[in-house]
């Protein structure tokens, strides 16, 4: 697909201009799945989430390659992360809101599993991946979601403020301010759900030797704010 101006990176995608009120997230790797990747914010938005709307790239496009490409909904607005750096919003208000979206979120029914307390899990919630809207907020980047227990989805965010808390550095107090606002009643964090996401993340190859070096520390700050 022919794409416009560079406007965003993240670690493992680039996010370019695609028209009017779109944009095109494209995967530099190519291991994900753009088409099941829309597929779960399509249903997550038609239960009220609030996710960018999705499109297909349509005839004028065809070289899109479904695993790479995706195309959603232009955001205005900052993200989470920006806007605690400029003092726009508290990372006490931060931590709240991130449990709100996933308290929100695991009230959206599976779309494909039908197990008890199973539910849409996105797996990657944290500061960078909320775009604070006129509208409120909205969740991106939905490359690792699946269906699974919620307390694994809280497990996962705690260990990322947690790691940021742990390694250090100017985002350090504020992440374990966002980390005790997220953990507070009620919190659907499990042990379980804890292990897993250590697991996860140890296992993750776009974590840095530090970051990886930091699990030991974060879980012991996670195990410390449940009291």
């Amino acid at each position: 697909m022919r794409t416009g101006r560079l406007i965003g990176a993240g670690r493992t995608a680039d996010v370019y201009e695609a028209g009017a009120g779109w944009v095109l997230r494209r995967d530099r790797q190519g291991v994900g799945d753009a088409v099941a990747e829309g597929a779960v914010m399509e249903h997550v938005r038609a239960h009220g989430y609030p996710v960018p709307r999705v499109r297909p790239p349509g005839p004028e496009a065809p070289e899109t390659d479904p695993c790479r490409d995706l195309v959603m909904e232009r955001l205005s607005g900052p993200t989470m992360l920006r806007a605690c750096l400029d003092g726009a919003l508290t990372p006490q208000d931060a931590g709240a809101m991130l449990a709100r979206l996933l308290r929100l979120l695991h009230q959206v029914p599976p779309y494909r599993s039908t197990g008890p307390g199973v539910r849409v899990l996105h797996l990657d919630l944290h500061p960078d991946n909320v775009i604070l809207t006129a509208d409120g907020p909205r969740v991106i980047d939905w490359s690792n979601a699946e269906e699974g227990a919620p307390g694994l989805d809280w497990g996962t965010s705690a260990v990322i403020l947690a790691q940021v808390a742990a390694v250090g550095g100017p985002m350090a107090e504020p992440a374990g301010v966002m980390l005790a606002a997220l953990l507070a009643d009620p919190s659907a964090l499990t042990p379980d759900g804890l292990a897993e996401a250590l697991r996860r993340r140890a296992a993750n190859p776009t974590m840095g030797p530090q970051e990886v070096a930091a699990l030991p520390a974060a879980e012991e700050l996670i195990r410390s704010r449940l009291g």
